[in-house]
């Protein structure tokens, strides 16, 4: 037990080295998207790469791919946490933001945006709050009958996903050229050109929806319980879960307004946490983290140099692997039914 003032930690020596594994994992990454293709850094030369004497070749490789392998760990992160709200709300490893129509709904809200004219960093943020948000609203309220239960949360999330890529295809096809092409650019879910201003602006958000994590921590295990059990300990239910709605919402519409709708992290990686740590959700809440970022930056790593010559959105990548996921992840539910 670690103890620092009024507040104690539980201390678990698999946690921290599942945790660390994962976290070099993730910087490893790192390292390789700065070293590794045609015109990579030299590994002796990162750190020279920072200093004010670099060359500028050295400057322009950390710019261009240094934000780019940083963005995919933070977005990576946020995906994970937002995954692993939605599934303990909706207590079902398929309850993730892109499976139960959240995603959609902010792809949907940035659409409008474009579809409006706008394109800016900030208007586009606000229309993937706002879609997501509406999403989320309209699902809580289509599932609510005496309490949300999270099958009926999931069925109608489905529905209405596939309602709003039916909507942002029409809107596609309605649209003129140049918006229907920069939505479609947009869907694609790409981390390419990403830039340091950028990552700022996102960090910034970033931190701001950390800031509740500590309420997200403390939540959860309690929900995991039951909601009977949870209401016994004084927790309000239902705000409780409105607030998580909101947190979870929060984390997948920054990283959908900056990059477009990637898939599979948010589904994945809060699983793939609780196989690392079998106890303690707080302890499953930052190896989500930790793992959505490892697996958003080898997606990454592997969207930029899978392929000789061509960079693929990881959008893509990720839709690929996320769909074989799925897969094994319904014929292994069906085998415990």
């Amino acid at each position: 037990m670690l103890r620092i003032g009024e507040v104690s930690v539980r201390f678990r020596e698999r946690h921290a080295l599942s945790g660390g594994a994962v976290l070099a994992a993730a910087l490893a990454t790192v390292f390789l998207a700065l070293t590794i293709g045609d015109g990579g850094i030299q590994p002796n030369s990162i750190l020279h790469a920072l200093a004010p004497d670099a060359s500028g070749s050295e400057r322009l490789v950390f710019e261009w791919r240094g934000a780019r392998a940083i963005a995919a760990l933070l977005f990576g992160a946020c995906l994970a946490i937002g995954g692993a709200i939605f599934q303990t709300l909706t207590r079902n490893p398929l309850g993730s933001p892109d499976i139960i129509g959240l995603g959609a709904g902010s792809y949907a809200g940035v659409v409008v945006v474009l579809m409006a004219g706008g394109s800016g960093l900030l208007t586009m943020a606000l229309g993937a709050v706002a879609g997501g948000l509406g999403a989320a609203a309209l699902v809580y309220v289509l599932a609510f009958r005496r309490g949300m239960h999270g099958f009926r949360f999931i069925v109608v999330g489905i529905a209405l996903g596939a309602m709003l890529r039916a909507l942002t295809s029409w809107f596609s096809v309605k649209a003129d050229l140049d918006a229907a092409l920069r939505a479609a650019i947009w869907d694609a879910g790409t981390l390419a050109g990403m830039t340091w201003e950028q990552l700022g602006g996102a960090s910034i958000v970033a931190a701001v929806l950390f800031c509740s994590l500590p309420f997200v921590a403390r939540v959860l295990p309690q929900l995991e319980l039951g909601e009977d059990a949870a209401a016994s300990l004084g927790l309000r239910t239902e705000s409780a879960k409105a607030m998580l709605v909101l947190a979870g919402v929060g984390f997948t519409a920054l990283v959908t307004a900056i990059t477009g709708p990637i898939s599979f992290i948010a589904l994945a990686a809060p699983q793939i946490a609780k196989r690392l740590t079998a106890h303690g959700q707080r302890a499953g809440l930052i190896l989500s983290a930790l793992v959505g970022a490892a697996l958003l930056g080898a997606a990454d790593l592997a969207a930029q140099h899978l392929l000789a010559g061509v960079s693929l959105p990881v959008g893509g990548v990720t839709v690929v692997i996320g769909g074989l996921y799925l897969v094994w992840l319904l014929i292994r539910e069906g085998n415990r039914t």
